[in-house]
């Protein structure tokens, strides 16, 4: 199933795409497919809204808590930023873990705000794959870890490299309001093998990113094995599996994003997630 998120009548209201339709679930719909997640059977469904007319929000409009993201989990990638600021950051052992604060959350075609220059000039895309955890684990093993996951999304890990850089972590350059587009929706574990899947991302109609899952250094049962390690994952949780090469920082020179750029990406399987960046105070 695709399971999405739309504002309906005012309301946010949850539904399955069928077709070119959306089916909206009776009930309430404000935490968006966090609602249904665990429940044995979906709720009845009340209306259809044509898929051409929906307002597409986030499908999980409102984490939780903080999402999981992994840096540098491409062979590619990681390739790539070796002649970076990142040339002695090694990545071989273990996976490198930091999160996003659930107020990066924005939806499919919501605008990206740039902060200003007087807070960051480099600002970066990072198409990913997103896990959505299904059912509560802690000390998960790996051969275990995809019974787990409830579904795929996509979102872009938008970074303020500077602001990365400049606090020697990684969670305030990842975490500024509106720095994590997700959607369009969810696709459930039973329809999409994330194991094996394409992720591409354009920047204003250009090919950047173009890789497939199976080139990640560290696979995915891996990362909800090591995410879980003394740490209980929660229904809802939320792990980008790292982003493929062709991100702004790793060309000669950097290519940052500036105000009115836009970008799209696509992982087969799921869709199309696209957004305008825009400098706040700026139409």
């Amino acid at each position: 199933m695709r399971i999405a998120t739309i504002v309906h009548q005012g309301r946010h209201r949850v539904g399955r795409v069928v077709g070119d339709e959306i089916e909206l679930f009776a009930g309430d719909g404000t935490r968006g497919a966090l609602g249904l997640i665990g429940l044995a059977t979906l709720p009845p469904v009340e209306a259809r809204v044509p898929l051409d007319r929906a307002a597409l929000v986030a499908p999980i409009p409102q984490p939780r808590r903080n999402l999981w993201c992994v840096g540098r989990n491409y062979h590619a990638h990681a390739k790539e930023l070796n002649e970076s600021v990142f040339k002695n950051h090694k990545p071989e052992g273990w996976p490198i873990v930091f999160t996003k604060v659930p107020e990066t959350v924005v939806g499919p075609n919501d605008v990206v705000r740039l902060p200003g220059a007087a807070i960051t000039t480099q600002i970066d895309y990072e198409a990913e794959l997103a896990i959505v955890i299904g059912k509560a684990g802690r000390n998960i093993r790996a051969a275990d870890a995809l019974a787990h996951v409830w579904g795929w999304t996509i979102v872009n890990d938008v970074t303020a490299r500077d602001v990365q850089m400049r606090h020697s972590q990684w969670d305030l350059g990842k975490s500024f309001d509106t720095f994590c587009p997700m959607g369009p929706w969810i696709v459930t574990a039973d329809e999409l093998d994330g194991t094996n899947t394409r992720v591409r991302c354009w920047v204003n109609g250009e090919l950047r990113q173009d890789a497939r899952t199976t080139d990640l250094i560290y696979d995915i049962p891996t990362l909800i094995e090591t995410c879980s390690r003394g740490i209980t994952l929660l229904p809802g949780d939320v792990i980008a599996t790292g982003t493929p090469a062709g991100v702004g920082m790793g060309m000669n020179p950097p290519r940052w994003l500036g105000h009115g750029d836009v970008v799209k990406i696509e992982i087969d399987g799921i869709g199309t997630l696209e957004n305008r960046f825009v400098e706040e105070n700026r139409a």
